[in-house]
């Protein structure tokens, strides 16, 4: 046997829990961004703690859609939009495309906006300067930085999520209360409570969460060159499929634990002084202030900007790996600028595109919207195509997915649908 093929079929070896956590982990906190947050505040403000169970049962469900994403990344050393230009009508996958490249700018745009109102919160000063910087800074680390040094940022980031575990301890949080809350599902016959849930689940589960899971698997593989796609080094499946385990249980449940933190402290606070009226991120940091004190605000304004600085190079580049898989471009963030400048240039395009939003004058509550409507309409027919691709034995072999994995998939692509329905019905019939 050469070199070659040794390296090709050499086990993965074994990591601990903490050295298994990448691609998962970066996932699940971005997906608490600036406009995560808003929605997050809005339901602990408007519905106090009658509304967290909803973390709860949306976990699962997460769990299995980014395992799903991340096994056939890993087994293919294919992105999601590359799996299915190879296998589904490349018209369908240049619409998802589309309206997935729409709201993944919009919701740059509204993350941008967020981050700078939290400095100018803090510092006061010109938000319009500052929406450039924040651009200028996600853009420019994402290009110029070499992939390894690049995640290691991104990984150093996600402890922007413990701004919000430490708001939740400083608060004054009746925690019997709380707990009843979170482990009883309590229901309303109230349509803004629905309408809450339905963005809950459009937030957690977006469609840019599953293309940048799966591409940073494979971002993975060329990292490091003893990793080959299982489907070429089965030998690898064991050690591989574990890591991708560990790091998704884990990745998802902080990202869950972060919105819950979210969520019980704009309830324990902005709930019980009457301000439900909460649009975005840094309306929540403000109203904390006089409820919750000046350390409280200082600590939410800053995981706003922490989280955007996470969640804004994630939006550009999902989009960038989207279009790069769908137009067969080289991609891939190991790649020198000069030998993938159209990957590159729609990151570039992607986050100047956000800034132009939020600098116009659209409503940007009203383009929020939208985006999450946008991503409810392409979220169900990728889940579906991503189900279909994990169980697939002639693209996945020995790797495809089943039992509860895929049951799950299934029923986290329903539940999405009917949010997707919920969120049309609801924006038409108030618009």
């Amino acid at each position: 046997m050469s070199a070659r093929s040794r390296t090709a079929t050499s086990a993965e070896p074994k990591r601990g829990w903490l050295q298994s956590l990448g691609p998962g982990l970066i996932t699940g906190a971005a997906d608490d961004d600036p406009s995560g947050i808003a929605t997050y505040s809005q339901a602990g403000a408007q519905f106090g703690f009658s509304i967290t169970w909803t973390l709860l049962f949306t976990y699962p469900l997460m769990v299995a859609v980014q395992e799903i994403s991340a096994r056939i990344g890993r087994t293919t050393g294919r992105g999601i939009a590359a799996n299915i230009r190879h296998h589904y009508s490349k018209a369908v996958l240049h619409g998802l495309i589309f309206l997935l490249v729409v709201a993944n700018v919009i919701n740059i745009g509204a993350d941008l906006g967020a981050m700078a109102d939290a400095v100018g919160l803090l510092l006061g000063g010109n938000t319009a300067i500052y929406v450039g910087i924040f651009g200028v800074i996600c853009a420019g680390l994402e290009v110029f930085l070499p992939y390894s040094r690049y995640v290691k940022i991104l990984k150093w980031l996600t402890f922007a999520l413990f701004a919000y575990f430490g708001t939740a301890l400083v608060v004054k949080v009746p925690w019997s209360e709380a707990a009843r809350g979170l482990f009883i599902p309590t229901f309303s016959t109230n349509s803004e409570f629905w309408t809450l849930v339905v963005a809950i689940f459009g937030t957690t589960i977006s469609p840019y969460l599953f293309f940048w899971q799966a591409s940073q698997e494979v971002e993975e593989i060329k990292d490091k060159k003893k990793r080959k796609p299982l489907v070429v080094a089965p030998n690898q499946g064991p050690g591989a499929l574990d890591r991708i385990k560990t790091d998704t249980y884990v990745g998802m449940a902080f990202s869950n634990i972060g919105s819950l933190a979210i969520m019980v402290t704009t309830a324990a606070t902005l709930h019980v002084a009457g301000k439900t009226d909460i649009q975005t991120s840094s309306q929540a940091a403000e109203a904390l202030k006089p409820i919750a004190g000046s350390f409280a605000f200082i600590v939410f304004a800053l995981g706003v900007i922490g989280t955007g600085l996470l969640a804004i190079p994630v939006l550009a580049g999902s989009a960038a790996y989207a279009i790069g898989e769908a137009l067969r471009w080289p991609t891939g963030l190991d790649r020198k600028p000069k030998r993938a400048k159209a990957f590159y240039s729609a990151i570039v395009v992607a986050t100047i595109s956000g800034i132009a939003i939020t600098l116009s004058p659209l409503d940007p509550i009203k383009a929020l919207v939208w985006s999450a409507v946008i991503n409810g309409i392409v979220a169900v027919p990728v889940m579906a195509m991503m189900v279909l691709i994990g169980a697939n034995k002639k693209i996945m072999g020995r790797f495809v997915i089943g039992g509860w994995l895929t049951a799950i998939g299934w029923v986290a692509t329903s539940v999405m649908a009917i949010a997707a329905i919920s969120m049309l019905v609801t924006t038409f019939v108030s618009s």
